[in-house]
């Protein structure tokens, strides 16, 4: 078995039992279960939530996107060997830790497979919380060009490309289009400040107005946890994005928790420390391959202009990437994963079998 066969490209094909279509995003896959299997599950497993709960059977893919394409590999590796494996190992980590330090809890309920989670459906609120302690990327752009408040937040003129900022930067952005909420236009990804959120908090799906306060310091704290751990295996934690939702428990309190995914090298930014101290930027993020990328192809603009977007998916359709390309990608993963959970990616043999076997023996979900 070839090294293509380990990898797991399509993840939207399982024989889940489920009665509603299969929610396939960039990345993950969602199989909804119908109400008899998610309220069995809850019995037989005893999951803190409530008894009509709807529970999901989440899996990750190795596939790799960037600007906004997914790319595949020669010798039909159409993903990065390891790499769901290590995202979700490095989100199981924090949300351990989380836990253990009181923060908050996270949508996962259970995880059956190194590729898989099982989740409780969450009432997501309605934005990207994004955390900034360096000043690099979008944001260095921007300021470059004279900008100097984001967010509501003013920064002060001088700051240089990729310094330390003076103060954690809280800059939230829209999850998704919302409509009707002044001073906010109706489109994804737009940025957002504390005074919109505290406005419009029941617009962007907060409960109360004070639960503004709750997720920024879920947000800081979750931050500031990840931050010092990385810190002391010698690593930079420049930027996140997290998200938040609300689930009720098995005693039927409503509580905030976190989701998605946080402190990956696909949410996030992490660069190497030693060579940072020496002035180099080194990328343990999805950030290294996006650079490898530009340098890849003769005109980066293609990848970097929305008005090419028709060509630049082309590009990626058109063009297999050398196998050397997607195990330098691996060994960023599957590396950063290692040094923050102390274990080893371990890769599966066959993931797609492996997948169905547990949910059909442990879960009773494939028939």
């Amino acid at each position: 078995m070839g090294l293509a066969d380990r990898v797991l490209a399509v993840n939207d094909d399982l024989p889940i039992r489920t009665e509603l279509p299969v929610h396939s995003g960039k990345v993950r896959s969602v199989y909804w279960l119908n109400d008899a299997d998610s309220q069995r599950l809850i019995k037989e497993k005893g999951y803190d939530v409530a008894e009509n709960a709807s529970l999901a059977i989440m899996v990750i893919s190795d596939r790799i996107s960037a600007f906004d394409c997914i790319w595949h590999g020669e010798g039909g590796m159409n993903g990065v060997p390891g790499k769901g494996a290590a995202l979700n190992a490095i989100s199981n980590h924090w949300f351990g830790l989380f836990r253990e330090h009181g923060l908050a809890d996270s949508h996962i309920l259970d995880i059956p497979h190194p590729l898989v989670w099982i989740v409780q459906k969450a009432r997501p609120v309605m934005i990207e919380a994004i955390c900034r302690q360096y000043i690099t990327g979008s944001m260095w752009r921007a300021y470059a060009g004279g900008e100097r408040e984001f967010c509501g937040i003013k920064l002060p003129d001088g700051l240089q490309k990729d310094q330390k900022l003076p103060e954690l930067l809280i800059t939230p952005s829209t999850k998704g289009v919302l409509k009707g909420i002044p001073g906010v236009p109706a489109v994804d990804d737009v940025n957002v400040t504390r005074h919109n959120l505290e406005a419009n908090f029941a617009a962007f799906k907060f409960q109360s107005k004070s639960d503004i306060d709750r997720y920024e310091a879920l947000l800081k704290d979750g931050f500031r946890l990840i931050s010092r751990e990385l810190e002391g295996l010698d690593q930079v934690f420049v930027d996140t994005k997290f998200e938040f939702g609300y689930v009720t428990d098995a005693a039927g309190n409503d509580k905030l928790i976190y989701m998605d995914e946080v402190g990956t090298p696909d949410s996030s930014r992490i660069w190497d420390g030693p060579s940072y101290r020496q002035g180099e930027v080194v990328e343990q993020s999805k950030e290294a391959f996006r650079q490898l990328l530009l340098g890849y192809f003769d005109d980066p603009d293609i990848l970097l202009n929305k008005q090419r977007m028709d060509e630049r998916s082309a590009l990626a359709k058109n063009n297999a990437l050398p196998e050397s390309v997607l195990m330098q990608v691996s060994q960023t993963y599957c590396g950063i994963a290692e040094k923050i959970t102390g274990k080893k990616v371990e890769l599966s043999k066959n993931p797609k079998q492996e997948i169905i076997e547990v949910l059909r023996d442990q879960y009773g979900l494939v028939d």
